[in-house]
């Protein structure tokens, strides 16, 4: 199987990198800086499931010269307008698109361009990083991920792609109903990148805190009623599941948006994160007080974060 990584940082790096030790044919997709430190010092994993360092084949879009069976987005969601106009080329009439991204909002961008039939759902839970080293580094042993099919057809090569990835260690789902599983990941994502963002600690900390608890659970609350008012109600188990993710006083996990906020990082996340679903949660008439606290106060850091015009 043909498959083309779009991006080879934290999370592109990593999955890649499993691909290949499974036998896929993997180019990633990147830009001259990153493709001069791929040229240098090879792709270099270190995780308890195990390392990987070695030469990686990698493409820049003005090389795209053939259609690939799989296109991998690895990237940030604000990344996505511009990493769509560098695919494309490598985008032929079997191939399929499986977007490891946050929110839902790039799927509306995806299906625009490219029609819904040919963009496959993804799902991923994981915390890797990409380090000054240009090691990639996996945070814990949790490696989740979930990919089905959204349309009609092209059902035998999510299938392929799920035996690949299948083949590294974690937990690999081929989901039946994918749109769910990207809502139930919405909705944790949601609530805690809103909460860690806000504090500016980790779950542990928040929890830890007078009315932390009671904050935490307000806010997975509001993100779970929209869900249920776009018509993808989180079900019971997977509520709890969620809840004892969030409310683990042992924690220390915070959204990659507050690390990147935490490294005073000049863009994040927060429309596809926070800002669409507050859209949402207004369409259906809901009060979502702390979705939209947490709103504000990442457009204000986003603004005193711009760059100045030229």
């Amino acid at each position: 199987m043909k498959i083309l990584v779009v991006g080879a940082g934290a999370m592109g790096g990593y999955y890649g990198s499993r691909l290949i030790s499974a036998g896929a044919d993997v180019t990633f997709l990147v830009r001259p800086r990153r493709a001069a430190e791929l040229a240098a010092s090879g792709l270099r994993v270190e995780s308890v499931l195990g390392d990987f360092n070695g030469r990686v084949a990698s493409i820049q879009r003005d090389e795209i010269e053939t259609h690939y069976d799989v296109v991998l987005l690895a990237c940030k969601a604000y990344d996505l307008q511009a990493a769509i106009d560098d695919f494309s080329a490598g985008v032929g009439p079997e191939t399929k698109i499986i977007p490891f991204l946050n929110g839902l909002g790039s799927y509306d961008l995806l299906d625009a361009r490219f029609g819904r039939e040919r963009v496959a759902g993804g799902v991923s839970y994981i915390a890797t990083t990409l380090h000054a080293d240009n090691v990639i580094r996996h945070a814990s042993a949790m490696d989740i991920v979930l990919v089905g099919d959204r349309g009609q057809g092209g059902q035998d090569t999510i299938r392929g792609f799920h035996d690949l990835i299948s083949q590294s260690k974690g937990i690999r789902t081929l989901s039946p109903s994918i749109d769910q599983a990207l809502w139930n990941k919405w909705v944790m994502l949601a609530a805690g990148a809103l909460m860690t963002c806000l504090m500016r600690g980790t779950v542990a900390d928040i929890v830890a805190s007078r009315d932390g608890e009671q904050l935490m659970s307000s806010a997975i609350n509001e993100c779970l009623a929209v869900a249920e008012a776009c018509g993808y109600p989180v079900s019971g188990p997977e509520v709890e599941r969620i809840r004892a993710s969030l409310l683990d006083r042992n924690s220390q996990w915070a959204a990659s948006m507050m690390r990147d906020i935490a490294a005073d990082a000049s863009r994040v996340e927060a429309e596809a994160i926070v800002g669409d679903l507050l859209s949402l949660a207004e369409k259906h008439g809901l009060a979502v007080n702390l979705i939209r606290v947490a709103y504000c106060h990442l457009q204000v850091y986003q603004r005193r974060h711009r760059k100045p015009a030229a």
